[in-house]
């Protein structure tokens, strides 16, 4: 009689800790993300990182020449001497002054434009196809015309960055505007919203993530226009330098410049992204 008593509170045993796991098996199945997962620690720069040290390697085994490529070490060096002499921190000045001039005015345009055009099927029908025909139309090709009307001076610089950001900007904040799901706007009906509460409350929120994606691409773009604007006639700027030191041949000063274009547009984005998450803080996505 105890033998079996024993056996059967085995077998009960047995059977709470499967009943146990085949409860736990749904709720990990559950649990389990399709999504890209956890984001990582440092995984904005691991990138760059690894490029950087794979070039530092490749330099210092004599795969790359450095007649060619100097070595990161020669770059750094190049560049506290720059700085130390008082050469490189006015022109650093005077790149940062155009690319902020051309990019507030190009964005500023881009932002109401595509306001006028996304809200207004009148604004759309004027200003859409005139803005599609400019896409056609490379920035950089504007140059000769625009040094006929404005000059050589700064404004044709500004103006050409300024048209370089505006592209993309307006682009996707009024591809957001106009893309706004139906069902929000059927909803907003039902509700009775006034036309300003419906811009306010579902419009503008649902257009700023295309709104970010311009900025993104147009803070960059603005480095972009200004590494060829700053060669052209130009006395001054990162641009400038890199122009004198190719006459030169001195290849560590056009590695100088092009780093510091480099971390500037990186930095750049980085900010415009640090913004649109305090903005967008409320929207679940997969890069939450």
């Amino acid at each position: 009689m105890t033998d079996t008593i024993t056996v059967s509170g085995a077998d009960a045993e047995t059977i709470a800790v499967a009943q146990e796991q085949s409860r736990q098996r749904p709720l990990q199945h559950k649990r389990r993300r399709l999504g890209p997962g956890k984001r990582l620690r440092f995984a904005s720069v691991a990138g760059p990182l690894l490029i950087l040290a794979v070039w530092a390697v490749a330099s210092a085994t004599g795969i790359l020449n450095w007649r060619i490529i100097p070595g990161p070490w020669s770059i750094v060096t190049r560049g506290v001497a720059l700085w130390q002499s008082g050469t490189l921190g006015p022109d650093i000045a005077v790149s940062l002054e155009r690319a902020a001039a051309g990019f507030a005015l190009g964005a500023g345009s881009g932002i109401i434009l595509a306001m006028v055009s996304g809200l207004s099927r009148i604004g759309e029908a004027f200003i859409d196809s005139t803005v599609q025909v400019k896409r056609a139309i490379p920035s950089l090709g504007l140059i000769p015309l625009f040094i006929l009307w404005l000059g050589i001076g700064e404004s044709f610089k500004i103006v050409i960055i300024a048209i370089g950001v505006f592209i993309p900007i307006y682009i996707n904040l009024s591809a957001s505007l106009v893309g706004i799901d139906k069902r929000y706007v059927e909803l907003a009906e039902s509700l009775q919203l006034s036309r300003w509460d419906f811009l306010r409350r579902v419009v503008f929120p649902g257009a700023l993530p295309g709104l970010f994606v311009g900025l993104r691409l147009g803070v960059v773009g603005s480095w972009l226009s200004l590494v060829v604007l700053e060669q052209i006639n130009a006395t001054s700027g990162l641009g400038y330098m890199m122009y004198q030191a190719t006459n030169y041949g001195q290849t560590d000063i056009i590695c100088v410049g092009l780093v510091i274009y480099g971390i500037f547009g990186f930095l750049s984005d980085r900010g415009v992204r640090l913004i649109e998450r305090r903005v967008l803080s409320w929207r679940r996505s997969l890069s939450n």
